[in-house]
């Protein structure tokens, strides 16, 4: 019998996939057209090798697909119309819980100490 834990580890793997901001904006960027590194490093203003190594995470979960062109390789979202789909969901979500999850203590952004 396969527990409801083991069940959901696949799509705890996705949203971790998508956790880090680095990865989702790349993401979010290439779910708008394919692009290079090189481009992807300009757009996000980031080092060639940090870039590289989150498109091959990306990469290694399936989410993002490369072909090349010339000597340049171009990146893509492997399932665009699914990867719309589920950041305009989270769009919805974030909507309508405010800003309880960058509140969280757990998983939300880091807040500055409280002024004296």
């Amino acid at each position: 019998m396969i527990s409801d834990t083991d069940r959901l580890a696949p799509a705890a793997c996705l949203f971790r996939g998508f956790a880090d901001p680095t990865r989702l904006a790349i993401v979010q960027l290439l779910a708008e057209s394919d692009l290079r590194v090189v481009d992807l490093t300009a757009r996000l203003g980031l080092a060639q090798s940090t870039v590289s190594q989150h498109l091959a995470c990306l990469r290694d979960c399936g989410l993002v697909a490369v072909r090349p062109e010339g000597r340049a390789s171009v990146y893509s979202v492997a399932e665009p119309d699914a990867v719309r789909g589920l950041l305009a969901a989270a769009e919805v979500l974030l909507a309508s819980t405010g800003e309880a999850v960058a509140l969280c203590a757990t998983y939300g952004a880091p807040q500055a100490p409280a002024a004296r």
